[in-house]
């Protein structure tokens, strides 16, 4: 009898030890996809602040420096493909010699004049008696063509080009000395430093071509995650008789429900991104084009959000970002660790008044369902607000083309943390199943 005893326990000993193995090759693997989704959701949130700042509006659509190079290289081009053909030359010929005629004529009038000083007088005598304004007219076609010559020579079609940006390039000089200004250029070096690149053509390619592989990747995380979730609620089924393995399997349910937490709290949750896509007019027969303008960017985790509100000065935001944390980060963890201690713990442990309620009926002070409605809630207004302004924003006629994009979206924290909460119902629903002990 007692080795048939012994056989059973030792049975059974080993279909523990056989769980617990196979549930922590599945917890290893959930750590390593939650690991990896969380350090793909920082490095996701520093391309995107990097490409938001190298792509602000402020320093492109509102920067002097940027039209500055877009206006040059139109004017370059105009000035230097500039070509006066021979009809274009016999026309400009005779407006040239009408306007010498004229100022001759003007000249010739302020001359005769009555002058009523000695001075006035001798000037309007030596002029008569020393210029004949006929032949000065008689030269007047030789003078023209001379200025024409002088319009089509390449090196005064460069000289015009830059008599035409005078006015543009004073005020860059004055731009490039803004402290602001400097500030912000080494910051934009210290980028292209760090990513190799020595332009913004170069970087925004690089960055979204990263951008594309990182969430390809981070999505196969997120699901890796809810896969081996979704295994450990298998076990719960196949096992759902073996009351022997019910502690250790809801103990190593636990350890799940714990990563899946940290990386829903981690990760980025929301991104709110609004840009002008495209801006195309139309100036001197040339188009300009600014593309992906950033209006505005962030991205916030539930953590961030609390810091935030926690750094503020401001007693009300305060007092949020401490609701925020102790609702909806400090209380799942004590409810979860409250049911391990209830199961675990001996009879003394867990009828303890304080354990058994943040095991059984803490749930209706958690804020996590709530956060998560919260955030679905901000992101519908705030995708409609966005699309709605942005909207008005559109323009399409034959002069000027303005297309906005908003890509404000939840991003795999959300859905990590809604897993977590459903998670968390299953598992509290299913200790009340399996408590040996009086939950009222």
């Amino acid at each position: 009898m007692e080795k048939i005893i012994d056989k059973t326990t030792a049975g059974k000993l080993s279909h523990r030890i056989l769980l617990i193995f196979a549930l922590a090759i599945l917890l290893a693997a959930e750590g390593f996809f939650g690991y990896s989704l969380h350090q793909l959701s920082e490095r996701q949130e520093q391309i995107k602040h990097d490409y938001s700042r190298v792509n602000n509006i402020t320093y492109g659509l509102f920067s002097v420096q940027q039209w500055k190079d877009k206006v040059a290289a139109i004017v370059h081009h105009q000035v230097s493909g500039l070509k006066i053909t021979r009809k274009q030359k016999k026309v400009l010929q005779g407006e040239v010699e009408q306007v010498l005629l004229a100022l001759i004529d003007k000249a010739e009038a302020l001359v005769n004049k009555p002058k009523k000083t000695i001075s006035g007088k001798i000037q309007k005598f030596a002029i008569k008696n020393f210029v004949n304004s006929d032949s000065i007219r008689a030269q007047v076609p030789s003078f023209a063509r001379k200025i024409i010559a002088e319009i089509d020579n390449p090196k005064n079609k460069k000289q015009l080009g830059r008599m035409a940006l005078g006015e543009f390039n004073e005020i860059a000089k004055e731009e490039s000395q803004d402290t602001a200004f400097v500030a912000n250029n080494a910051i934009m070096k210290k980028i292209y430093n760090s990513y190799g690149v020595s332009s913004n053509a170069q970087l925004n390619q690089k960055l979204s071509s990263s951008l594309i592989n990182i969430r390809k990747q981070t999505y196969a995380y997120c699901f890796g995650m809810l896969s081996c979730v979704i295994v450990v609620l298998a076990f719960w089924w196949l096992l759902r008789r073996r009351t022997d393995l019910h502690a250790t399997l809801f103990i190593m349910s636990l350890l799940f429900a714990f990563i899946l937490l940290g990386v829903g709290l981690t990760a980025s949750m929301i991104e709110v991104d609004a840009r002008i896509r495209s801006l195309d007019f139309v100036l001197l027969g040339e188009h300009v084009v600014f593309n992906d303008q950033v209006l505005f960017f962030q991205s916030k985790s539930i953590m961030d959000v609390v810091r935030v509100l926690i750094s503020q000065s401001a007693i009300d935001s305060v007092l949020v970002g401490v609701l925020i944390l102790a609702f909806s980060i400090l209380f799942p963890v004590v409810k979860l660790t409250s049911t391990g201690v209830h199961l675990l713990g001996g009879k003394r442990w867990a009828e303890n008044r304080i354990i058994r309620y943040f095991a059984f009926q803490s749930g209706k002070w958690s804020m996590a369902d709530v956060i998560v409605i919260a955030i679905l809630m901000a992101y519908i207004g705030l995708n409609g607000l966005l699309e709605n302004q942005l909207r008005a924003l559109n323009i399409n006629n034959d002069s000027l083309t303005i297309l906005t994009t908003n890509n404000t979206a939840l991003q795999p924290g959300y859905i990590i943390f809604i897993c977590f909460v459903l998670y968390g119902l299953i598992l509290s629903t299913i200790l009340k199943s399996i408590t040996p002990h009086d939950v009222h």
